[in-house]
């Protein structure tokens, strides 16, 4: 066999037996981060709150978001590969994202102790929530918080910058992105670049 010329494995069995061990790796690896991360940002109260801030370690708003984008990243990145289920709700909550019941949260969430859920709601995959804006010529970072409310469906691939309101009932259609401080008003659906008020079809 020309595999047997390159790897040392002797039987099927050990091909076979590879890809377990590689998927019982993972999951320690993801449960450790959760454990690691997670329950360090949870245990020690480590959030971040609304405002404008140096951008600097003495800062101390500044410096806990600088401290959980590098606890929270590693974990947000392997959540992009490999789905985890509920698992990524309950890490969510544990650095302070609230999230309703019945809400499934695909994309990315940059800032989740800044964003706020409502029940029934769904976030669709590659969809990006930002909380923050960086001004490296400034030095300063704002911070402003996201709310999405109940019932609501934001589409994949779209985009929600810093201080966004998302009424009940609103669909933010794929691709679309939503300013800053935007409000989107109740039962409407928004489409576009930048996202703008289209009728329901």
């Amino acid at each position: 066999m020309i595999l047997s010329r390159f790897f040392s494995f002797q039987t099927m069995i050990d091909f076979l037996f590879l890809p377990f061990l590689i998927y019982i790796g993972l999951s320690i690896a993801l449960f450790s981060e959760i454990l690691i991360s997670g329950f360090f940002i949870w245990l020690f109260r480590i959030y971040y709150m609304p405002g404008v801030y140096s951008y600097d370690f003495k800062n101390k708003q500044a410096f806990k978001w600088i401290l959980i984008c590098s606890l929270y990243t590693p974990f947000r990145k392997i959540m992009e590969i490999i789905p985890v289920g509920g698992v990524k709700n309950v890490y969510y909550k544990m650095l302070g994202m609230k999230i309703g019941e019945n809400t499934l949260v695909g994309g990315v969430i940059k800032d989740p102790c800044v964003t706020t859920f409502g029940s029934n709601t769904t976030m669709g995959e590659y969809a990006l929530i930002y909380g923050h804006i960086t001004n490296y010529q400034k030095g300063t970072i704002t911070i402003k918080k996201t709310v999405i409310g109940d019932n609501c469906v934001i589409g994949a691939g779209s985009i929600i910058m810093p201080g966004v309101t998302i009424e009940d009932d609103v669909i933010v259609a794929a691709g679309a992105l939503v300013t800053q401080d935007k409000h989107l008003e109740k039962g409407c659906m928004y489409a576009g670049v930048p996202a703008k008020k289209i009728d329901k079809k």
